[in-house]
């Protein structure tokens, strides 16, 4: 059974009497362990496709089965336990609580679990770890590189040990050398068997994912398997990024 389960998935918006299609009749299966890369230009639906895909919007039409369950049809609460328990989220601007330290970002999603604290920042700790900042716990973002402010929201996606990590655009506000570093990272994550979908209009970016597909007018319009980049098969080991 494919983690991910797109079949005839259509999303609708209306403004006023006008109606848009941003997602048309998408099938789409995604296995447990893939590593996959949605690019488009801009208005192709690559964006509308993650938010469906992190249950952060349903589809106007269609079926969504995440790990065999059809949580399109659920309600805004089974929603938000689907996207705690099952989805990893990475973004682009990091989402970091500004005045707060690195464990205490990465316990976040676990305090809406309601993991009892002591566990809470042990988990953190060996996410942070896992991403190579164990020495950088106590730092607070403005006391991080912008590559290491994208590793702890990386520990944060991983703190709840999901099957699943969505990234948005996880390397546009990184410089070529921090996003190769981050890039393997997660590709590196992949290696231990966590599914990773991630959106990206940079063509080197979307080399290192083993699947890409490409978006155009709501609709996929190539879906190919590559080889990734030799970087993208290295153990990341640095945290100087």
């Amino acid at each position: 059974m494919p983690l991910i389960e797109l079949e005839q998935v259509t999303r609708l918006y209306r403004s006023g009497d006008t109606e848009f299609a941003a997602l048309r009749a998408v099938d789409l299966a995604v296995e447990a362990g893939e590593f996959v890369a949605i690019t488009g230009s801009s208005g192709s639906g690559k964006s509308t496709m993650m938010n469906i895909l992190g249950c952060l919007d349903t589809p106007s039409s269609g079926h969504y089965r995440l790990d065999g369950r059809d949580v399109a049809r659920l309600s805004r609460v089974e929603l938000a336990a689907v996207r705690n328990r099952t989805i990893g989220f990475v973004f682009q601007s990091f989402n970091l609580l500004p005045r707060t330290s690195a464990a205490e970002n990465v316990e976040l999603p676990l305090i809406y679990a309601r993991v009892p604290p002591a566990e809470r920042r042990r988990r953190a700790l060996d996410a942070l770890e896992r991403v190579g900042l164990a020495q950088r716990s106590s730092h607070q973002p403005s006391q991080l590189s912008g590559g290491q402010q994208q590793r702890v929201a990386i520990a944060r996606a991983l703190v709840t040990r999901p099957p699943l990590i969505l990234a948005d655009e996880p390397t546009g506000n990184l410089d070529s050398a921090t996003s190769l570093d981050i890039m393997t990272l997660l590709a590196g994550l992949r290696a231990s068997g966590i599914t990773i979908v991630f959106v990206t209009h940079e063509p080197d970016i979307a080399a290192f994912a083993a699947r890409r597909l490409t978006m155009r007018d709501g609709v996929i319009v190539d879906d190919r398997r590559q080889a990734a980049p030799p970087a993208a098969a290295a153990t990341t080991h640095g945290a100087s990024a």
